[in-house]
């Protein structure tokens, strides 16, 4: 309901909020209110409307101050009456445009409940098909399938898809509509402290009824790094705010006034006792979330990123490389131990927390600008990131890592929000930092007590948990057997959440790169003509059997019979001609016959706005990804690891053209590391299809 103005019913107490006080400057409770309301319709237009910051404009404090310092003359007589106060009409259209903004961030707000209905977080939706982000540490101890609520009123299957155990970031789905109401993302990088911003969820499990608790507040903070201490979650580069987030807050939306998400809610720093919001909460970025998406949807258990390298602090405040590994990227780039880190990802560095910060929003394998100074002289490089855990590390740690709760139990650290809330644990009387605790008796089962469970009210709906039967407080639910509908998309394999979802985005690619014509059929030697821009002609031959090319610097053959990295023709190409031969056996038999392929995920190429989508296959020990453009689905780039002591092979794909109704490339960009090998354009490509395996010798009649 529009308000569009207050009327004061009473007189007595007007006269007694309007009587004069007898000391200096003082004003009535109402002309104060009324100041107020004036000053801040002043920022109207800086409110919820899409365009500008969201805090208030320097001139609107300045005045609320001055006319604060104005002694205000006594009446002559309180009035006994008064008629309607007015409202000015911006700040009711600021009210109108927050209540606007918070309902349509609440329709894709939701609540996550594990299926027991023991416990849950919240989440938010960021596709009409369902998938939604939350916290790890929420879906961690749900598994691979939850329930989960939007404010409509009704309960959704949901299984999980992705997970990023070290940010903290899990990608689930919701099924049963291909309709569902999605949050708008904003940037975050543009978020700035004072601006306005509030967060919605299911808080201690308030949302019976379905609908999100909303908290409003400012942003406090920008850049925040909150340390592992200890467990695997850590926070980079996180957006700080005083609305309140509490326990079951974890993995939903922080909106910014607008209404557009800019944050995923995970941390907070709580009071010792009662597990009490103090007004310090921290929220995932979104644009760190978007480097991850990829990955996530692919059903991958992402890791994050190392330079291979550690900075610290010298006695003039710079930032220098203190430590370094020699099989890094970096080192193989030229940064040394003592140079100046300048700038990286970007952003200046001028503090390793700074640097530390930027690092910690990338995934394994990203490429990124690094800027070091060395003698005065200052050089960019693209560094390649490797992961920060081995292949099976990471999952070895997941498992071993105990499920929490993610609603707390009163008087412990939840596992809705991390062991870690705050920045470093309290220590006790003569207890030294690093100390182990003390290990406390084993709770008992009659102990247990269902963690932030709500008393019913009129009108709620119950919890998820067993049909037709009450949750038990002392002890788990029976676990119900997963719907079919969510068991369909449920598949395991070792180094994925979910393998089910790498397989769809696996074919997903495939599919839209076919439309632009298929090569089973031509699965015999390809010969490639044409020159290699400023040496002279080239041509190249690719067999069954065998691999050549005749450029200015020779001639070169690999026998596909023997090990590839032993054959890296032509000289200073890494390996072209093998990379040529993966490049035409991933057309002709595709992702299922290749052999290991798999959806990576997401990954910029240097030059380019967008992401693209990238299988990484294995054949003969030989590493390679694909990068297909997600517009056009065309190959746009691969690279292939013939040398693995070196630097792949690194192949653009550019200037398609049409030949036998097939879009193939007419000029290639090789490169290795930093050097460029050459830009190849072809007059000429022909493509035969395999020869007819013989025929079977009939078998000897006995006695012939």
């Amino acid at each position: 309901m529009t308000v569009d103005r207050v009327v004061v019913h009473s007189a007595r107490t007007l006269r007694s909020l309007a009587a004069p006080r007898h000391r200096p400057g003082y004003r009535s409770p109402v002309v104060a209110a009324l100041a107020f309301a004036t000053a801040f319709a002043a920022s109207a237009e800086m409110w919820p409307t899409g365009a500008g910051r969201n805090s208030l404009p320097l001139s609107a404090p300045t005045v609320m101050a001055q006319e604060a310092t104005q002694p205000v003359a006594s009446p002559v007589a309180p009035p006994t009456t008064v008629g309607p106060v007015e409202l000015p009409a911006a700040v009711l259209q600021a009210e109108q445009a927050r209540i606007a903004a918070v309902a349509k961030a609440s329709r894709s707000t939701v609540s996550v409940f594990e299926p027991g209905g023991k416990g849950g977080g919240s989440g938010v939706v960021i596709s009409p098909d369902g998938y939604a982000l939350t916290n790890f540490h929420v879906t961690q101890p749900c598994g691979e399938y939850m329930k989960c609520s939007l404010n409509d009123g009704r309960l959704y299957d949901a299984v999980l898809c992705g997970i990023d155990p070290v940010g903290d970031v899990a990608l689930i789905r919701l099924l049963g509509r291909d309709d569902f109401p999605v949050a708008e993302m904003a940037d975050s990088d543009t978020v700035r402290v004072g601006d306005w911003c509030f967060a919605a969820g299911n808080p201690l499990l308030l949302a019976t009824d379905f609908q999100p608790t909303i908290s409003y507040g400012i942003v406090s903070g920008v850049h925040r790094y909150q340390y592992p201490a200890g467990t695997l979650l850590e926070y980079a580069d996180c957006i700080q705010t005083d609305a309140a987030i509490n326990p079951g807050n974890s993995g939903g939306p922080l909106f910014n006034a607008a209404g557009q998400l800019i944050g995923i809610n995970g941390r907070g720093s709580f009071e010792k006792r009662g597990r009490v919001n103090v007004g310090v909460g921290y929220a995932i970025s979104i644009n760190q979330i978007k480097y991850f998406m990829g990955h996530l949807r692919g059903g991958r258990i992402v890791d994050h990123a190392t330079l291979g390298a550690t900075v610290g602090t010298d006695e003039d405040g710079r930032v220098v490389v203190t430590n370094l590994l020699e099989s890094s990227d970096a080192s193989r780039r030229g940064l040394q131990y003592g140079d100046e880190i300048v700038s990286f990802g970007g952003r200046p560095i001028g503090s390793t927390n700074t640097f530390k910060n930027v690092l910690g929003i990338y995934p394994k394998g990203w490429r990124v600008p690094l800027v070091y100074r060395r003698d005065g002289q200052q050089k960019e490089i693209f560094v390649r990131l490797a992961g920060v855990h081995g292949d099976d590390e990471l999952q070895n740690l997941i498992n071993r890592r105990p499920a929490g709760k993610p609603v707390p139990k009163p008087g412990q650290r939840p596992g809705g929000q991390p062991d870690n809330g705050e920045d470093k644990p309290a220590e006790k009387p003569g207890e030294k930092p690093g100390d182990k605790p003390a290990e406390k008796p084993a709770e008992k089962p009659a102990d247990r007590k269902i963690e932030g469970k709500p008393e019913s009210k009129p009108g709620s709906k119950p919890l998820p948990g067993p049909e037709g039967q009450p949750l038990d407080p002392n002890g788990p639910a029976p676990p119900k057997p997963i719907p079919e509908v969510a068991q369909k998309l449920i598949k395991k394999r070792s180094g994925f959440a979910n393998y089910y979802f790498n397989e769809v985005n696996r074919d997903r690619v495939w599919t839209a790169f076919q439309k632009s014509g298929g090569f089973e059929s031509v699965g015999g030697t390809w010969t490639m003509s044409g020159e290699i821009v400023g040496a002279g002609p080239c041509e190249f031959s690719l067999g069954a059997k065998e691999l050549s090319a005749k450029t200015p610097a020779g001639e070169f053959r690999v026998d596909l019979g023997k090990d590839f990295n032993e054959q890296l023709g032509p000289p200073q190409s890494g390996g072209l001609l093998v990379a040529l031969h993966l490049w035409q056996r991933m057309l002709v038999q595709g992702p299922e016959k290749f052999g290991a392929v798999s959806y990576l995920g997401t990954l910029p190429l240097a030059g380019e706005s967008k992401f693209f989508d990238v299988l990484t296959a294995t054949y003969q020990v030989v590493e390679a990804g694909f990068l297909f453009d997600p517009v056009s689905g065309q190959l746009a780039a691969m690279e292939a690891a013939v040398d693995d002591e070196g630097d792949p092979c690194e192949i653009r794909f550019s200037d398609y053209r049409l030949v036998d109704g097939r879009q193939l490339p007419h000029k290639l960009e090789v490169r290795v590391g930093d050097q460029a090998f050459g830009v190849i354009t072809l007059n000429t490509l022909k493509l035969s299809a395999a020869a007819a395996a013989p025929a079977d010798k009939p078998a000897d009649k006995p006695g012939t």
